[in-house]
């Protein structure tokens, strides 16, 4: 259990003042007066770099000028979001490392509760009103704890799973009081990494304590579900919320199986209750969105969309699919001049962007089409056509959203261009195989066109030549003549660029390059295809594993890294 603030000792009492006048603290809150009681807090307690914000807006302006070592946030911000979503925006934009204090302020008395219940991972929070002694308590407690952990969290920011692995078990060596966290570290990196039995090992280490934490019960279902155990998987994680009803991450389990056991209405129903209990999150909310559709409710689809859309609306998070995602269910739900008013808001929201205007067209020719202005609707579709070449061209032709590519061929489709949709939904269709909703999104649209029996085989081929290229892969890694089985898979992942067989040329060429030795031209085509690969699922197993191998034969051969996506390869070091 975590010591009362009076029971801290001196001497982490002592360093703390010392820390805090190095150290810089973003103050957000709406209200001048409260960031001013803050601030005179602080002031006491030796800070001396105090930075405020009213909005969430305000705040990423912030952290994108200054590296923030502290940040004290109330829950209820002014401009309608809270604190929980603001930590979420500024994890997923990386705008803040693993190492920054981010502690939550509430006048919520219960609100602890939904904290420690589900886990939205702030480092702390403080109940209003609070003394100067409590707010020094908790900082110094989570800055002994970043701190203990700081190579750890630094390895985990740097996606160097083994190298967090190595952190992991020097901590666990010592006679630490972040035992079960460091635990917790550990069986969620070897999850990453899909090493389940290991993990496995940790969970039931912490389960077999009197008190378990849940999070030891979740992390034991997800290596049940890495083992294929989904049935085990589902029911553990489905008991967890019984006894832990506010253990949102759980719910978001327990969905994601049952959808891969096929049982969509189930997947649904559980989804929902997550986001009856936390409407605001977008991330769920959209997933409530996907497995709608699939299931055809097109009611709940449009709810979910546009709450999404609401909330995410003057965050950087906010992204062109959302507005696509709300206006296609608007029309496939009849409600086409709502549909427009969304579409009109992309065109406002995205001025300047190709994209956004090829993908507002887009929804243009469909709303046409379903008003029966053929005219209109081949138009729109023409300079989304226009749009969509110049685009192939461009750097950012690969920030293209797929769901708009899949929206482009059904307005194709919908004004006779069969051939051009056919190409595009190929195109995309081998690309994404891994994505179901995708797929599924194909398959929909081919029976709304009346193209069923089409659609079905279109899919079937290309599925037949995945499998078919990945047999001859395997075939040829079995082969033993590492050359010939190297070029043939770059050959694939040039000529299919999907996640699969972008992460087995990288291997094999990385494999290549720690026997044969540093080879640039080589080396900087594997980062390519892990780059490719890591756009399309940053955090899939798959390519944490590849990114791994990269970093562990760059450091055999003295190359100097850089995090993944901000370079084209790796130069001779010095040392």
């Amino acid at each position: 259990m975590a010591q009362p603030d009076s029971a801290l000792t001196a001497d982490l009492l002592f360093s703390l003042s010392k820390d805090l006048a190095r150290m810089r603290v973003l103050l957000v809150d709406g209200q001048i007066a409260a960031r001013n009681s803050l601030r005179i807090l602080l002031s006491t307690l030796g800070v001396k770099s105090i930075h405020g914000a009213g909005t969430a807006a305000e705040v990423v302006r912030q952290v994108k000028a200054n590296n923030f070592d502290i940040i004290l946030s109330d829950y209820h911000l002014d401009d309608g979001r809270d604190g929980q979503q603001l930590l979420e925006e500024l994890r997923q934009q990386h705008l803040i490392s693993s190492s920054t204090v981010f502690i939550v302020i509430t006048a919520e008395r219960g609100y602890h509760n939904v904290v420690s219940l589900a886990e939205l991972s702030p480092d702390d929070y403080l109940i209003k009103p609070f003394t100067a002694d409590q707010l020094q308590g908790r900082l110094a407690r989570a800055i002994q704890k970043k701190r203990h952990f700081a190579r750890l969290l630094e390895a985990l920011d740097r996606g160097a799973y083994a190298s967090a692995l190595d952190h992991c078990d020097a901590l666990l060596a010592q006679n630490t009081p972040f035992v079960f966290d460091c635990l917790r570290f550990k069986g969620e990196t070897l999850n990453t990494l899909e090493r389940y039995d290991d993990a496995r090992l940790i969970y039931q280490r912490v389960l077999d304590t009197p008190t378990p934490p849940a999070w030891a019960r979740m992390g034991m279902a997800v290596a049940l579900r890495g083992k294929e155990q989904l049935e085990q998987a589902e029911l553990l994680a489905a008991d967890l919320i019984d006894d832990f009803p506010e253990f949102l991450a759980a719910y978001d389990f327990v969905a994601s199986v049952r959808e891969e056991m096929g049982r969509l209405p189930e997947a649904q129903d559980i989804l929902q209750q997550a986001a009856g209990i936390s409407p605001n999150n977008t991330i769920r909310q959209r997933l409530v969105g996907d497995i709608a559709i699939l299931n055809q409710d097109l009611d709940t689809a449009q709810d979910a969309y546009g709450r999404v859309l609401d909330r995410r609306q003057g965050s950087s998070l906010r992204s062109i699919d959302d507005y696509t995602n709300l206006s296609r269910v608007m029309i496939d739900n009849e409600h086409v001049d709502e549909a427009r008013k969304v579409v009109d808001d992309l065109r406002r929201d995205w001025r300047g962007s190709k994209h956004g205007e090829m993908a507002a067209l887009v929804m243009d020719s469909l709303c046409a089409h379903s008003e029966g202005a053929a005219d209109r609707a081949k138009e729109a579709l023409d300079k989304a056509l226009t749009l969509h070449e110049e685009l192939q061209g461009d750097d950012t032709a690969a920030q293209l959203s797929q769901k708009i590519l899949v929206d482009l061929a059904h307005a194709c489709l919908t004004n006779n261009a069969t051939d051009k949709a056919q190409e595009i939904f190929s195109k995309v269709a081998t690309e994404n195989y891994e994505d179901r909703h995708l797929i599924a999104r194909i398959g929909d649209v081919f029976t709304k066109a009346g193209m069923a029996e089409a659609g079905q085989t279109l899919l079937d081929k290309i599925s037949r030549e995945i499998v078919d290229l990945n047999n001859r892969g395997v075939l040829a890694a079995r082969s033993g003549d590492l050359d010939a089985s190297v070029r043939m898979l770059i050959e694939t992942a040039q000529r299919v660029p999907n996640l699969q067989f972008l992460v087995n040329a990288s291997k094999a060429i990385f494999t290549l390059i720690e026997q044969r030795g540093w080879v640039n031209d080589y080396a900087d085509l594997g980062l390519r295809f892990i780059e490719q690969a890591q756009a399309k699922e940053p955090r899939h197993p798959k390519v944490i594993s590849a990114r791994e191998l990269y970093q562990r034969v760059a450091r055999k051969y003295g190359i100097a890294t850089a995090p993944i996506g901000t370079r084209s390869g790796g130069e001779k070091s010095e040392a």
